[in-house]
């Protein structure tokens, strides 16, 4: 079995959670919406990431709707005291499974008492506010007004910390004036490394940052010089991505996602890959270089 403490840990609010974590948005139907094609297959891999010792799983009641943490509370609760279930709101699905912005006092306060009620819990571990500007990109504004509202209701005892996903440095700097944040979830992989500042940032303040799409997303990560470095390695190259993420800063925190218990076993086994100086160098040039991903 594969030893995830070979990753490491990182702090994520009041709790030390493995870096290699799980997330959960691939087990909902084709484009994140709808039922998952196999059921029983979703709730297993859900246990297996939990029996393997992911303590952090990424999730959020807009995945489906509602699917995702609906197959949670299935498959894990009551949940271990060690599990840390990170969701996030500031959006809903539309009938025709469009992405739509919510983020009115009274659609995030809606956000995180259906959270709480589909994962059945009465205190959120950590909700991060996703930044709905550009919808599918980091862009520029204030967040004031709804972090404010997500302040309150961490007051009111329905919320744990706070964390924010699809934001620019400038939000995260905002939202730092009005409350603790925890974590930033953005985009970011090999070939997508517009965040490397704020990595680094975030690590001198101590703040996760946890890269969504690791692995390219819904197109993954083409690279020769990838390919060829799993090829030496006697690894995948999405083993590989996930290896170079892990090494790139101590405060990354990961959750590929998948709903295939091999492809589970595959990523995680990452945690026990280790990637010379010169290799991360030559991995490093796959973004300097323009390299793929959705």
């Amino acid at each position: 079995m594969t030893d995830l403490m070979k990753a490491g840990t990182f702090v994520l609010g009041d709790r030390r959670v493995n870096r290699m974590g799980y997330g959960a948005m691939q087990l909902a139907g084709p484009g994140v919406f709808g039922p998952p094609r196999d059921r029983e297959s979703a709730l297993a891999v859900l246990r297996a990431a939990v029996a393997a010792g992911v303590d952090h799983i990424d999730t959020s009641d807009f995945y489906g709707p509602h699917v995702t943490n609906r197959l949670i509370r299935e498959a894990l609760h009551p949940y271990a005291p060690d599990l840390r279930i990170v969701t996030k709101v500031g959006a809903v699905r539309g009938t025709d499974g469009s992405w739509n912005p919510a983020q009115s006092p009274d659609a995030l306060t809606r956000g995180v008492h259906d959270n709480l009620r589909n994962l059945g819990v009465d205190v959120l571990d950590v909700v991060n506010l996703r930044v709905m500007g550009d919808i599918h990109a980091p862009s520029e504004g204030s967040i004031a007004v709804q972090v404010a509202v997500l302040a309150a209701l961490q007051r009111q005892g329905l919320i744990r910390h706070l964390g924010l996903s699809n934001a620019t440095a400038a939000q995260v700097a905002e939202a730092r004036g009005i409350a603790e944040i925890v974590c930033v979830q953005n985009h970011y992989n090999l070939a997508h490394r517009r965040d490397d500042p704020l990595i680094d940032e975030l690590g001198r303040l101590g703040i996760a940052y946890v890269p969504y799409f690791p692995l390219g997303g819904f197109a993954p990560l083409q690279s020769a010089t990838l390919s060829g470095v799993a090829e030496r390695l006697g690894a995948t190259p999405m083993q590989v991505a996930l290896a170079w993420l892990l090494a790139r800063a101590p405060n990354i925190l990961l959750i590929p996602g998948t709903s295939s218990l091999a492809h589970l076993r595959e990523n995680l086994a990452a945690a026990e890959l280790r990637l010379a100086d010169g290799i991360l160098s030559e991995l490093a040039e796959i973004g300097a270089e323009g390299g793929t991903a959705a």
